[in-house]
């Protein structure tokens, strides 16, 4: 029987907790609760979940954005936030804290599922390239290990967010892409209005680890009024 996978909830409000395990439960996952960033802790110190639901507002000091900053240092597993109605700060500085998506509370549980089997798909490896490894300017990427390296040997780590966006860029190399094909492509969802920053978010987090110089960058290059352009050559 084929494992299923597992969803780590951190949600501090027990009724919110429980239907969202209860449902994903229902729906092919298993699921594993915390209240807190301790308990989160003491969670990932015995098992690997596959992909974590983390609330913002937590209890005991420390919130969901600090805990998120914290799991980025070490780990790569996909995080999904829970954000305020409304709030694009919490948005905004959840995707440059590593985030791979965001949904607004209150929420339809169907829409949740969704997203975690959007994320989940992206995060498998599932996204087509045409060579098991491809050198693009400085960067070494093997799509079969999911490893980002300079030609040095460095490695890169990125999260899942982030690779899914590289690899849209790498498919598409010298192509202008505007935002929304980018969103859309990356992880599958438009943007939500003129004032959504998300990808302009996650472009500039993915330029501060794979560019030189992010202030000055030579692969990902902005285009005016048109998107972002992998300006490198994509060669196998």
């Amino acid at each position: 029987m084929e494992q299923r996978p597992l969803i780590l909830i951190v949600e501090d409000d027990d009724e919110i907790r429980e239907l969202v395990c209860d449902y994903l439960s229902g729906n092919g996952y298993e699921c594993v609760s915390a209240r807190s960033g301790s308990d989160v802790d003491l969670v990932l110190a015995a098992q690997s979940p596959d992909l974590i639901v983390l609330d913002i507002m937590l209890p005991g000091g420390e919130d969901g954005l600090s805990i998120c900053r914290r799991l980025r240092t070490s780990a790569s597993t996909p995080i999904l936030m829970l954000t305020a109605k409304g709030d694009e700060i919490d948005r905004i500085l959840g995707m440059e804290l590593g985030a791979d998506d965001y949904m607004a509370k209150p929420f339809n549980p169907r829409e949740l599922l969704v997203r975690i089997r959007a994320i989940l798909r992206r995060s498998s490896g599932n996204i087509p390239a045409a060579a098991n490894e491809v050198h693009c300017g400085h960067l070494i990427i093997n799509f079969d290990r999911r490893e980002v390296r300079t030609r040095e040997g460095t490695p890169i780590t990125l999260s899942s967010g982030e690779y899914a966006l590289l690899t849209v860029f790498l498919s598409r190399p010298q192509r202008v892409l505007d935002r929304d094909l980018l969103l859309d492509l990356a992880s599958g969802r438009s943007l939500g209005g003129a004032f959504d920053r998300s990808i302009d978010v996650q472009v500039s987090r993915l330029r501060r680890k794979i560019e030189p110089d992010p202030a000055n960058p030579t692969l990902i290059k902005t285009v005016r009024n048109g998107g972002y352009i992998l300006a490198g050559k994509v060669s196998s």
